[in-house]
């Protein structure tokens, strides 16, 4: 949906590329409420009710969009649909802090790889079905909603009660154990450093389609960089959570989000397509080597009774990350150009790097 939303409104809706990037924004707002509030209803109602809550108000407003696709409605249909996969993504993250079975590391990789394939097939398939018109797409959305639909009511009715009981037998009260400040700290420092990641990773996205096509490159070049990045999450991932085992979880996210960060000051010295390719190259291998274990160290620093909350945490701030991110990216382009957004993102993301290993490490000392 997220590739479709821009040119729809600017190409067959003849709304402004500001119009358009409002839409987003709203649509990125409704996504954060979902997130809070889905993490909200995880820890303090019913997990099960939650979800088929959040994927019921998803689906109806992706088969409304099939007969009702004209503006202003498609904006309002997309609002809804931002709520609605605003919980469905902090339930899937809280449920995952559930596993017993496996490692939450493992658990919490095999969903990044399973979103970032979704992305890729999604995307891909977005490109070929618009040529049969836009209901074709949100037909063909609406059968996977509802697919998810079906799933969910047979598969995620789960009893969490035998891993929720504490040592002496008794079901943990969420007001006795709260997560400790020091956590809390850290679990804050480490939504902080999303934010900046996202903000920034979103402008590849955005502004980098235009500075790209400015400088000469085609936009079936660009695009083919997003396949690329898909190519290497999918069939990289799985060999980073092998080997990812023998480290420490800690170290393998800051170098990962280091490698992340200087890939943007590189882009100041960029002036061919190579150059671009190696760049996504070097800034996905620390995306899947810093970015899938992040919601899993979120996951142990955590209390039992307060897992879904900070995985709603965690994803508005990466929600609200990308929802600001073209804006922040436009107006640097327009008053002070790329190489500056490029360093100022480099020292945003290096910035928030540091402050979370200096919070680690002073949680140590306690």
């Amino acid at each position: 949906m997220w590739p479709l939303v821009t040119m729809y409104i600017n190409d067959y809706l003849h709304k402004s590329l500001m119009v358009s990037g409002f839409t987003l924004l709203m649509m990125s707002l409704c996504m954060i409420l979902g997130n809070y509030l889905g993490g909200y209803l995880f820890d303090r109602w019913s997990a099960y009710k939650t979800a088929m809550i959040g994927i019921s108000v998803s689906s109806i407003a992706i088969i409304l969009l099939i007969f009702f696709h004209g503006w202003p409605i498609f904006a309002f249909l997309l609002m809804f649909l931002g709520f609605g996969d605003g919980i469905n993504l902090t339930l899937l993250n809280s449920y995952a802090t559930k596993v017993t079975s496996k490692s939450s590391r493992y658990v919490f990789n095999l969903l990044y790889i399973g979103l970032n394939l979704g992305v890729v097939i999604g995307t891909a398939m977005v490109g070929y079905l618009l040529k049969f018109g836009v209901h074709t797409v949100f037909i063909t959305a609406s059968f996977f909603y509802l697919v998810l639909w079906i799933m969910t009511l047979l598969k995620f009715d789960v009893d969490f009660s035998n891993n929720d009981e504490a040592l002496n037998g008794e079901l943990i009260h969420p007001s006795k154990e709260p997560t400790h400040k020091n956590n809390k700290k850290i679990i804050y420092s480490i939504c902080a450093m999303v934010f900046f990641i996202y903000l920034s990773y979103t402008l590849w996205e955005s502004v980098m389609s235009v500075h790209m096509v400015n400088m000469g490159i085609s936009f079936e070049k660009y695009s083919t960089l997003w396949t690329i990045n898909g190519l290497i999450i999918v069939l990289g991932q799985p060999i980073v959570n092998y080997f990812g085992r023998r480290f420490n979880m800690q170290k393998q996210i800051f170098l990962g989000v280091f490698i992340f960060g200087i890939s943007f000051i590189l882009l100041l010295f960029t002036k061919s397509y190579l150059s671009f390719v190696a760049v996504m190259v070097i800034l996905t291998v620390g995306e899947i080597m810093g970015l899938p274990d992040v919601p899993a160290w979120i996951d142990n620093l955590s209390s039992k009774s307060e897992k879904g909350k900070y995985q709603g945490f965690f994803n508005s701030f990466m929600s609200f990350g990308r929802a600001v991110s073209p804006l922040y990216g436009g107006l640097f382009v327009e008053y002070l150009g790329y190489n500056i957004l490029f360093v100022i993102s480099t020292i945003l993301i290096l910035g928030s790097l540091l402050y979370v290993i200096s919070s680690n490490k002073n949680k140590k000392a306690v």
